[in-house]
């Protein structure tokens, strides 16, 4: 369990589109980029063992494809293996979102944030959280739909069983929605939020994009 005294005022981030991380959920990932690699071996350096995931800033026109959003979530390296050609397996463990205040320059390879954890004291509670005004089969009616159309494929009785805060992060982190729209997953303040987001993201793509359907709550 990491505390608030452990985290750093620098953390080594890694912008992947796409790619989302959320306290108390899990993210493997496959690390072969040597400026990753090296990200990875000074990660492991530290007591903290932290990487920040964070999405690069979408910008009209395509430019400016090297911004970061304001808001990433740290994960801390629960798990690696090393391959016969050098690469990593890892899993990340999410500790805390955190806030960018800027870019830290210097000689290392791959990219460093000076930020700030301040507004994020619940991540670091272990204790899952619960949504009381989530009608489970009601979702799940929906989620069956959203999966037909988009041919996936899971365990619905898993699904059934798994608790509130497992279940809509699983979902958030897995489900391919766009980079935009994985970044108001993380932004959102609590887990009634972010399961009303996941809820609109489900309808919209239900709908095609567009329509005035209404959006279940």
């Amino acid at each position: 369990m990491i505390r608030d005294a452990d985290l750093p005022t620098t953390l080594p981030v890694f912008p992947l589109p796409g790619a989302l991380l959320l306290p108390r959920s899990r993210l493997p990932l496959h690390i072969f980029e040597p400026r990753y690699l090296a990200m990875l071996d000074d990660a492991l350096k530290t007591p903290h063992r932290l990487i920040g995931m964070i999405q690069p800033r979408e910008v009209p026109g395509g430019q400016g494809g090297d911004r970061l959003h304001a808001i990433g979530c740290a994960g801390r390296v629960t798990a690696f293996s090393e391959t016969e050609d050098g690469r990593y397996m890892i899993t990340l463990s999410g500790a805390s979102r955190f806030r960018v205040r800027g870019e830290v320059s210097g000689f290392t390879p791959y990219r460093r944030c000076d930020v700030t954890w301040d507004g994020f004291s619940r991540d670091l509670n272990p204790a899952v959280e619960h949504d009381p005004g989530f009608d489970r089969d009601r979702f799940l009616d929906l989620l069956e739909r959203y999966f037909d159309s988009e041919e996936l494929k899971t365990d619905w009785s898993s699904m059934r069983e798994a608790e509130d805060e497992l279940m809509i992060n699983s979902l958030a982190m897995l489900c391919p929605f766009a980079a935009e729209d994985k970044q108001a997953l993380l932004e959102a303040p609590t887990l009634e939020t972010r399961r009303e987001t996941l809820v609109t993201l489900i309808e919209f793509a239900l709908r095609g994009g567009g329509g005035d359907e209404e959006i279940m709550q």
